[in-house]
């Protein structure tokens, strides 16, 4: 039997961001630098084009993601990769009802897609393989590792149910203790809200270059920059959501740096005007 992830589109999601992202990066470094900066070029080609075949084998995941039942037991086909867990490995089966609060360690995600490990508050550590989590997903725990799956059938747990003789436990997140559970991300206004502001910043300098220097005669340490700046956003978030689950305030502080260095990059731009 096939199940489906829940439908969230995050495939596409990942196929557009990821043309947005590296293409005007690519296009950003090749307009920026010409023939006699060849060692500033690799420099930053070389990790641009690493991130992005890393970024190409996770993107197939968010568009092949099925979970398969047959008599030997459960298995996760995920791009390339098949996961397979026997019957008599499962432990437990939990249904997490409602948005958990995850945090990555080794682990990518955005709208509409999750892969890698987290640790969950008040669950534990969890390697997902899923879609919207957004009302809640399917725990496994096994002898060789626990899992998070989100299947759009329902039914998949009466089939689990059956086959590994194991019952149903039910955890609603919004039951779970707030010392247990901790600061949630998604809800802190302050943590979204330096995300947005960053955002804008971004949008800002990219908005001043198409209104400044239409066509293709921006200088090109402008072009640098605004790929520099995007590079860092980037990098920021991924650090910040990390740093979260320890430091609330730190997260916070590792955006506002984020968003300080694109303030600058932008006030530099705006000189350019002048001179």
């Amino acid at each position: 039997m096939n199940y489906r992830p829940n439908k969230a589109y995050g495939g596409l999601v990942g196929l557009i961001l990821g043309l947005l992202i590296f293409g005007f990066s690519l296009w950003g470094i090749d307009f920026a630098l010409d023939a006699d900066d060849r060692a500033l070029r690799l420099l930053l080609l070389i990790p641009t084009f690493l991130f992005f075949a890393i970024y190409s084998y996770l993107l197939i995941g968010a568009f092949y993601l099925r979970y398969k039942l047959d008599d030997a037991g459960l298995v996760i086909a995920w791009g390339l990769h098949r996961k397979r867990i026997a019957w008599d490995q499962i432990d437990e089966l939990i249904q997490v009802k409602g948005r958990a609060n995850l945090f990555p360690f080794l682990a990518i995600s955005w709208p509409g897609y999750l892969f890698g490990l987290y640790s969950a508050k008040g669950l534990g550590s969890v390697r997902m393989y899923a879609s919207d989590i957004s009302q809640g997903f399917i725990y496994i725990k096994t002898k060789h590792g626990f899992f998070g799956i989100s299947p759009a059938d329902s039914s998949i747990l009466d089939y689990l149910v059956e086959k590994t003789g194991r019952q149903i436990q039910t955890v609603e997140v919004d039951k779970i203790p707030h010392e247990v559970q901790g600061e949630i991300m998604h809800k802190d206004r302050f943590f979204n809200l330096y995300v947005k502001l960053n955002l804008i910043f971004l949008a800002v300098f990219a908005l001043y270059i198409g209104i400044f220097f239409p066509g293709s005669d921006a200088p090109r340490f402008i072009i640098l920059l605004l790929v520099l700046a995007l590079a860092l956003f980037i990098f920021n978030l991924s650090n910040a959501r990390r740093l979260y689950q320890f430091s609330s305030q730190g997260a916070s502080i590792t955006l506002l740096v984020g968003l300080a260095v694109t303030g600058i990059f932008v006030i530099l731009s705006l000189a350019s005007i002048s001179l």
